[in-house]
């Protein structure tokens, strides 16, 4: 097993805007067309500028660079190739975080404050918008730093300390722009906290970093259900910045009971899953007046502690 190491790199997230809606618009295949077709765009981009594609997460992409210069340029690269692609006709936009400092390197994954604090940048980063802590700004040559734009103060949880947050500009609409309350303080990230899902005795996370989990019949699933009313690939539960999503594709539906006790009927549709509650794939709590007994029952509550936090 290779060896964790530390380095002072540049970490950079990318993500995709609205895909949830381009699921809902266009549906599954050509939207995962297009999907593939940015992600594509955005590995090409990472070699011309020293990068190197970490992983992706659902439709985002995380990466590693030598310096916050290489980065930086890095990330104008993406918005120009992302605004310029168009894949099926489509105006897509992306927005981007990056920084600066120690990351620990394990294997094929990186890990530390360095990496939340760019996780954190691209969450609070508008559609186009590119976002640096005033670390990175500090590091950079003096022509990078002429193209950056003051926005807001953030409290960085992962620390506590207090940055400004810079805006890299990538486009010529400077007299166009918003003016900017630099005052304004803000703590970054919003506490979102993750899903907890429990079947039996196993237990599941969604979180930042954990962004998709899949529950179906098939053993290829995370959370496999061996009934036969369960599809082979029944559903899917995925993070969308500070929300949590289930998405339904099974034959028999899929039944979510809240906390409140109402139960919700779902059939090749999503829902937002919002407090505590119980997911049953392909069959109800009830049948005729009389609770089922002896079927699994996935309960679903939200983690209200940060899953950004160290």
């Amino acid at each position: 097993m290779p060896q964790s190491h530390s380095d002072d790199l540049a970490v950079l997230f990318a993500d995709i805007v609205e895909s949830t809606a381009l699921y809902r618009r266009l549906g599954d295949i050509d939207a995962l067309k297009i999907i593939n077709a940015c992600l594509a765009t955005m590995k090409e981009v990472l070699p011309r500028h020293h990068g190197r594609l970490v992983k992706t997460l659902g439709d985002a992409v995380m990466c590693l660079f030598p310096d916050g210069d290489s980065a930086v340029d890095a990330a104008v690269d993406l918005q120009h190739s992302i605004s310029l692609l168009q894949p099926g006709g489509l105006a897509m936009q992306i927005r981007v975080g990056l920084h600066t400092g120690p990351v620990v390197v394990g294997g094929e994954d990186i890990y530390g404050d360095t990496v939340n604090v760019a996780a954190y940048l691209a969450d609070a980063a508008a559609p186009n918008q590119i976002l640096i802590a005033q670390t990175t700004l500090d590091q950079l040559d003096v022509s990078r730093r002429d193209a950056t734009w003051p926005i807001f103060y953030a409290i960085l949880k992962t620390t506590l300390a207090k940055t400004s947050v810079w805006e890299v500009q990538w486009r010529d609409d400077l007299v166009n722009r918003t003016q900017i309350n630099p005052h304004i303080r803000r703590t970054i990230p919003e506490d979102a906290g993750s899903l907890v899902l429990t079947l039996g005795n196993v237990e599941h996370r969604l979180d930042h970093w954990h962004p998709i989990l899949t529950i179906g019949r098939d053993a290829s699933c995370e959370m496999v259900i061996a009934e036969q009313v369960v599809s082979r690939r029944h559903a899917t539960i995925r993070v969308e910045r500070a929300q949590f999503y289930l998405v339904d594709h099974s034959v028999n539906g899929t039944f979510i009971t809240r906390a409140d006790g109402k139960e919700i009927h779902l059939m090749r549709r999503e829902i937002l899953l919002e407090g505590d509650g119980e997911i049953r794939p392909g069959y109800a709590r009830k049948l005729r007046g009389r609770i089922l007994r002896g079927m699994p029952v996935v309960l679903f509550r939200r983690d209200r502690r940060s899953n950004y936090r160290v």
